[in-house]
């Protein structure tokens, strides 16, 4: 059978998403699966960006991530969405990179893929497990397959978190508990998606 196409696809503002989006990478990767890392169009206002250095250091550095597009959404069986919480809810450059989606929607084609999500807040809680609920929504109306990571790995219990792989930025950069986290996530989202192809699930 033919490996199964995940897409990572998140936005990141000072680097923690980046890192969690990469992790979920590797895990995909290792479950046998072809892996697309797209980080979405960032569209803050460049004196906003100028006025956190970490911020426009950090869009520097993933200036060479390729930046996600709709063949992205349409070429995977699964996707993971990576984003910080801003009040209990996605960051609005995931947001509007989500809006764009309606084309594809419209004819079928994000229907039967299965979808994951994970984030990152600045205080423990931040509003983490309300930003993957809020992407969940999303998820219903385009007919998707949702899998959480529940607890279904040792390292849930110590990340503490059913819903997505997350991290509390104010603790530092993502350690390796929220790095397997995303890891386990990922490899889970594969191995669900590739079950259901050899099942020869129809989106309809």
């Amino acid at each position: 059978m033919e490996p199964v196409n995940v897409a990572v696809i998140y936005y990141s503002a000072t680097g923690t998403v980046h890192a969690l989006a990469r992790a979920a990478a590797e895990g995909a990767e290792k479950a046998g699966a072809r892996v697309r890392l797209r980080r979405v169009a960032e569209t803050a206002p460049q004196e906003a960006i100028a006025a956190r250095p970490d911020w426009a250091r950090h869009l520097r550095d993933t200036a060479d991530v390729v930046e996600a597009g709709l063949d992205d959404l349409d070429w995977a069986d699964a996707v993971l969405f990576g984003t910080p919480t801003r009040f209990g809810n996605p960051a609005g450059q995931l947001r509007a990179f989500i809006d764009t989606t309606g084309p594809l929607w419209y004819q079928g084609r994000l229907a039967g893929k299965v979808y994951s999500a994970f984030t990152a807040s600045n205080t423990a809680h931040g509003g983490q497990e309300s930003t993957i609920l809020a992407l969940g929504n999303t998820f219903y109306h385009w007919g998707g397959v949702i899998v959480p990571p529940g607890y279904t790995d040792p390292i849930r219990f110590r990340s503490g978190n059913p819903y997505g792989a997350s991290h509390v930025t104010g603790d530092g950069v993502p350690g390796d508990v929220s790095l397997e986290a995303a890891r386990h996530q990922a490899r889970r989202v594969a191995d669900v998606a590739a079950a259901l192809k050899r099942g020869g699930w129809s989106a309809g």
